[in-house]
Formats: structure tokens, C-alpha cells, sequence
């Protein structure tokens, strides 16, 4: 191929947008795309992206050529945003084994803390923190495993993210899946956007949550699900 081919030849981010524009979907920061992603293509974004950072550290006048650390930092980039970091954007939706609520339960269960490690939209900072699930099921209820929790919420915050969107996309996704009379997530996190930059912050949490149904109504179901979350004090 020549260079002027090469130059001709769509990149295969381009692809993927334009699959996603004539689908009329939105491709957002914190939007999972799996569906617009064709097999063995995940590599080629890999490549793609390995040579755009490697443009990047140029441009940062970071000597890649003669500097043994740094020879491979483009790509191991790319491959912790990828594979890693924002897996979330780029795979399904893990499989989630439901079961029928043969045992009627109605009392309330909470799940956490489950650690999550996401990054801020803004800078691309990380933000690791802790998130907890209360669930009020009832008959109709599709009872999922404990791990699957995580499962989900692993899948949900490996985007860049603001947290306050986040804790609603994990809401949602429980929703969907469960049908519960009630449904409550917290989430405790450090922004290291306020750590590692600007106020450099090193003690900073934010703390935010979504009440759905019962929890939502039910004062003294909230502050059940409440009282029990160890948070740090």
C-alpha cells in the first residue's frame, strides 16, 4: 500500500462513527457501542489508537525513540484504555444469570460495598471509590447472583464517566433487570481530577445516590438501607 492509499484508506474509528451516524445513535463518553464494533476490530482500534498517542507524546516532546521508558508508552496506553479503563465502552454487557423469586422474598438486601474504578470524563483522571445496591424484591422480582452486582458495575463504570450520571446508568441497568418494588444505589468515590490537579485536593470524596420506588416513598426503608452502609466517617 502506499502512503497516499494509506492516507485515502478509512481509519477504523471512522468506520465505527459512521455506522453509529447512520444509526442515528450517540456515542458519547460514557455510552457503550459494542453493537457497532464488528469482530477482530477491537485490535485494529488498538493499533489506532497506539499510533495517535504515540502523536500525542511527540507533540509533548517526550523522546520515544531513545528513551528506553518511554519506547512503548503509546501503546501501553492505548492498550489500558482499551482493554482496561474503557472496556466498558467496547464489549456487551456481561451475561447475567436471572432466577425466578421462588422463595417470595420481600425484605431488604444490600449488596457492597462493591469497589469501582472509573475515569472522570473531564480529564481522564481515575475515580476509585466504593458503591452499594439496596434491593426490595418482591415475587415478580428476577433474582440475579451477588457477583453479578459487580459484574454490572464494573461494565457501567469502565467509561469516563461523572459520577452523577454514572450512579444513574447502574440504576437503571438494576432496574431493567430485576423489576424491584425498590432500589437504591450509593456511590463514595475520590476524583483524583481534584488530587493530582487543579486544588490538589488529596482528601476529596463526593457521595451521591438514586432512590427508586419504596426507598423513595418510604422514609423509614431509606434510612434502613442508610444506617447500614459502613461509609468512611
Amino acid at each position: 500500500m502506499t502512503k497516499f492509499e494509506s492516507e485515502m484508506t478509512p481509519t477504523i474509528s471512522s468506520q465505527i462513527r459512521t455506522r453509529l451516524a447512520q444509526a442515528r445513535k450517540r456515542f458519547h463518553a460514557n455510552d457503550n457501542i459494542a453493537d457497532f464494533i464488528e469482530p477482530g476490530e477491537i485490535d485494529l482500534l488498538l493499533d489506532e489508537v497506539a499510533d495517535k498517542m504515540k502523536g500525542v507524546l511527540d507533540s509533548l516532546v517526550i523522546d520515544t525513540v531513545s528513551d528506553h521508558n518511554t519506547q512503548d508508552t503509546a501503546r501501553r496506553v492505548a492498550k489500558m484504555y482499551v482493554n482496561e479503563v474503557f472496556r466498558g465502552r467496547y464489549v456487551k454487557q456481561p451475561a447475567i444469570t436471572e432466577f425466578p423469586n421462588v422463595g417470595h422474598l420481600n425484605e431488604l438486601m444490600i449488596v457492597g460495598p462493591i469497589t469501582v474504578r472509573s475515569a472522570c470524563s473531564h480529564h481522564f483522571c481515575p475515580v476509585i471509590g466504593k458503591v452499594w445496591i439496596g434491593v426490595l424484591p418482591n415475587e415478580h422480582t428476577n433474582v440475579i447472583g451477588l457477583s453479578k452486582y459487580a459484574r454490572l458495575a464494573e461494565w457501567v463504570m469502565g467509561r469516563p464517566q461523572i459520577q452523577e450520571e454514572a450512579v444513574v446508568q447502574l440504576a437503571d441497568l438494576i432496574q431493567e433487570r430485576t423489576q424491584p418494588d425498590g432500589l437504591a444505589v450509593v456511590m463514595e468515590a475520590n476524583h483524583y481530577c481534584m488530587a493530582w490537579r487543579g486544588v490538589k485536593d488529596m482528601d476529596n470524596r463526593m457521595i451521591n445516590s438514586v432512590m427508586r420506588g419504596a426507598f423513595l416513598k418510604d422514609p423509614n426503608l431509606r434510612r434502613e438501607f442508610l444506617s447500614l452502609i459502613p461509609r468512611k466517617g
